[in-house]
């Protein structure tokens, strides 16, 4: 088993968070906060390593979306990629990989100075200076990383702090005049190079960690301030599991059978007509536009029924509830199930919500409505989600009515499902793929174009980035994502790992290691947080992100960078580059 410097800090701070991550390999849906710790901190290094354009859009294509908030942080990242790539000495090499059958670690920056010795640079995006200054990070590295490389020698070490700014829009405050003061305020940090020495005590520390991890039978909750930024809170505090992801187990993936998507468009674009073409579905329709179509479908409506002279309210999310219970049961001919529209369901919830809560609106309990209605939502899409049927299709309206505001002042219409912002990405997390129908004059199309302002995204790789909206167009995507798990299947089964085969790159989490037996490459390549929200251990989330590229007709902000190549080695005893392995959108 190997061991990393965040494997360890995360069993120091919470026994039962190191058990999910570590031990059950429990995922949870990807972040959608614009101040994302895990996110910015991966757009710093994307941007020091392959330009500030190039980490920006690695920062943009992390989201299904961007709003106002997401222009916000990427000014900061602007202003401050270009200050640190100014002060750091040039030659080094980015994202040096320390891997053996122990220790699993990540180089930021290793910059060599001669002789066979290297100074080591360990970037991040903080104002915690005086609690990373505690960490055996770097020192755990130069341990291994010349236990690994007999002959060659890590001479100095650095932390890069760059300050984070986190300045709150006032209420009456328009946004051109908020991001003068976060310039402002950016023009006031100052980026810090600190180096620090060496001490071994650190790295026996580390190892008597280890031992206590390894001897470790319970795992205890451990309340403390760092569960504000922990993946699992809600379940762990709540006992909320919409979040997290089906279980890391061995599956046959020479095919995709279930199909998960979510459609949305102008009214009367065709979503409910594509729909329809899906073998044997039932509709669970709100808006009664069931006209031309020729499935079945339940009415997702307030029932009331009178009896004698009493009326009885059945209301419409509890109709809704009592459908997937039924489904749950399989007893039906159906294959595919239609939910037609979402944010119809989403609204029905809400008043659900009210009567069970005694308010009128959210406002009313502002404290915890808002999170109790989405938590009763999103519980309940998941029991959807998990139905054993071969498609699930979900339908919303698209909403143009809201504007993102680009750094120069102009104003780009953002086209995005019909559904609350918070809400809709979580959504996104759930679903294979998320497909735009577009409607030019009698041409329909279904579009996987996305950027920063058009929702989009989804698991699949997809190349044709609009296809006719039709069923057997759309079964091709799937054709094609099946191709290529094979492809990619056979091909891992053909390479036989090799015992000196190091993981290389990071992957959406802290740089952590994965599960693999001695002498065994990791299975995965794991990483380490590089920013964190204003605590000295952020906590972060794995997360997958594969959505497709950009679309011209609604200006994207950022363009996409080249990929950079991999450096070679200077001499033959250097330790060999790791180049970082990041997903573009649609990859």
């Amino acid at each position: 088993m190997q061991f990393s410097h965040s494997r360890i800090e995360c069993f120091e701070s919470c026994a039962f968070k190191y058990k999910m991550r570590y031990l059950d390999r429990v995922k949870t849906l990807p972040p959608t906060n614009a101040d994302n710790a895990l996110l910015l901190g991966q757009a710093i290094h994307t941007g020091i390593e392959k330009g500030t354009d190039a980490g920006i859009q690695a920062y943009y294509d992390s989201f299904p979306v961007a709003d106002d908030a997401h222009v916000n942080e990427a000014i900061k990242l602007e202003y401050w990629i270009p200050k640190v790539k100014a002060l750091l000495p040039e030659g080094g090499k980015f994202e040096e990989t320390i891997s053996d059958k122990d220790f699993i670690g990540f180089m930021d920056y290793l910059v060599p100075v001669g002789n066979w010795e290297f100074d080591l640079y360990d970037f991040k995006y903080s104002n915690n200076v005086k609690n990373y200054l505690k960490s055996g990070q770097l020192h755990e590295y130069k341990h291994f990383f010349e236990r690994m490389h007999i002959g060659q020698r890590i001479r100095k070490l650095f932390f890069v702090f760059i300050p984070k700014v986190a300045i709150k829009q006032k209420k009456n405050e328009d946004v051109l005049t908020f991001r003068k003061r976060i310039q402002e305020a950016l023009e006031q940090g100052e980026i810090q190079i600190v180096e620090i020495d060496f001490d071994y005590t650190k790295v026996v520390d580390f190892t008597l960690k280890i031992k206590n991890a390894l001897e470790a039978k319970a795992f205890e909750k451990e309340p403390n301030y760092l569960c504000n930024w922990c993946e699992y809170q809600d379940y762990c505090e709540k006992g909320v599991d919409y979040m997290l992801l089906p279980s890391n187990e061995r599956r046959n993936i020479e095919s995709i059978t279930k199909k998960v998507v979510w459609l949305y468009g102008a009214p009367f674009s065709g979503k409910t007509f594509l729909a329809n073409k899906f073998p044997e579905p039932l509709m669970l329709n709100t808006d009664g536009n069931i006209k031309f179509v020729d499935s079945p479908f339940l009415s997702i409506r307030d029932e009331v029924k009178v009896e004698g002279r009493q009326t009885r309210r059945t209301l419409a999310w509890e109709v809704f509830k009592e459908a997937i219970s039924e489904l749950e049961k399989k007893e039906n001919g159906f294959k595919t199930i239609v939910v037609d529209l979402l944010e119809d369901c989403y609204e029905h919830c809400r008043v659900y919500m009210y009567s069970k809560l005694g308010i009128t609106h959210e406002s009313d309990d502002s404290f915890s409505a808002w999170d109790k209605v989405r938590t009763e939502f999103l519980s309940t899409l998941k029991r959807l989600m998990n139905l054993d049927y071969e498609n699930i299709i979900l339908i919303s309206h698209e909403d143009r009515s809201k504007d993102i505001t680009r750094k120069s002042g102009d104003k780009l219409t953002s086209i995005k499902p019909n559904l609350q912002d918070k809400v809709a990405t979580k959504v996104a997390g759930m679903v294979d793929i998320v497909a735009r129908v577009v409607a030019d004059g009698d041409e329909r199309v279904l579009s996987f174009k996305t950027n920063e302002v058009i929702f989009g995204g989804g698991r699949l790789t997809v190349t044709a980035k609009e296809i006719p909206l039709n069923y057997d167009s759309f079964m091709d995507v799937y054709a094609e994502a099946n191709s290529k798990t094979k492809q990619s299947a056979s091909g891992a089964s053909a390479e036989a790992p090799k015992k000196d085969d190091a993981p290389k790159g990071r992957s959406r989490r802290a740089k952590d290691e994965a599960k693999v037996a001695p002498a065994e490459a990791p299975a995965e390549a794991p990483t380490e947080t590089t920013a964190d929200p204003e605590t000295p251990n952020p906590e972060v989330q794995e997360t997958e992100t594969a959505t497709t590229e950009g679309d011209s007709s609604a200006q994207k902000v950022q363009e996409d960078e080249p990929k950079a190549e991999t450096a070679e080695p200077k001499t033959a005893e250097a330790p060999a580059p790791a180049t970082r392995q990041r997903k573009r959108r649609g990859e």
